[in-house]
């Protein structure tokens, strides 16, 4: 009850830890900035303190200021940062997750994934690897800074109204609503990324043919139709098959020439005697 109570509009030591610990959070996780945000909305929900806006702005501020100093560290300390935040393989995949799905969603994912855990280091950390356009980047840390920050307090604010008399059980209906929704969010990546690990697998996946159909295609290549190598192989020798007007040469090419002449020479000679049957 003490420490809530110490986090009222008018203290300092309010707008020090909505600045400072979602700023600092980008970089170390395990600092626990929506649950100091969700208290500072629990300590102040009876309160009509103009101020609270300055508050809220704080917030927003300490957020946006986390995910550019991430940004920072991955544009110009990429190595160590790389090292540092992706140790191992499990590092490396959550890398490689992050640049697929900034490939895939740019700004969007920069937005959402400040609602999953591990995202919002991951993705932004990435950005500064990659060379994300920075004014893209800062755009969408500003949008993802505010919205972030006015759910979490004000949900702090409404949990601490409904328990106004056990400002702790307010805070922990609210805490425990930004569990499911970042669990909820977290179970749609997984889904998501399962699709996408299965659309890959089922894309590069090439079925084989049926080993009758190969030899059969060799046979084709190499060997020809059955029916061109029987009327190949009987080319040239007496009573083989007719090799078509394509294939006459030689002699036969003169004896048709002969047929030919002796035809029109008998179809003048009828018509200059009148022939009739």
């Amino acid at each position: 009850m003490t420490v809530l109570t110490s986090l009222q509009v008018s203290a300092g030591l309010s707008y020090v830890i909505a600045i400072a610990i979602p700023a600092l959070d980008a970089v170390f996780p395990v600092l626990p900035s929506e649950t100091a945000i969700i208290a500072l909305g629990v300590a102040t929900a009876g309160s009509t303190d103009p101020r609270i806006l300055l508050l809220l702005a704080c917030c927003a501020l300490g957020a946006f200021l986390g995910d550019n100093l991430s940004y920072m560290l991955g544009r110009r300390f990429g190595p160590w940062a790389e090292r540092r935040f992706f140790p191992g393989g499990k590092g490396a995949r959550r890398r490689a997750w992050a640049e697929r799905s900034l490939e895939r969603f740019g700004m969007q994912l920069i937005v959402v994934c400040r609602f999953f855990p591990g995202g919002r280091t991951a993705v932004t950390l990435c950005c500064g690897l990659v060379g994300y356009p920075r004014r893209r980047f800062v755009f969408a840390t500003a949008l993802a800074g505010s919205i972030w920050a006015v759910y979490s307090f004000f949900l702090g604010r409404l949990g601490g109204k409904a328990f106004e008399d056990r400002p702790w059980a307010g805070f922990a209906v609210a805490f425990g609503v930004t569990i499911a929704v970042s669990g909820l969010v977290e179970v749609m990546r997984r889904i998501m990324r399962s699709r996408e690990q299965s659309g890959r697998r089922h894309a590069g996946q090439v079925e084989s043919d049926d080993p009758g159909q190969d030899q059969a295609d060799r046979d084709h290549l190499h060997g020809g139709h059955p029916v061109a190598e029987e009327d190949h192989a009987g080319y040239g020798r007496p009573g083989g098959p007719d090799p078509g007007p394509d294939r006459v040469r030689g002699s036969d090419l003169e004896l048709a020439q002969r047929d030919s002449q002796q035809g029109e020479a008998q179809q003048r000679a009828c018509g200059e005697a009148d022939c009739r049957p």
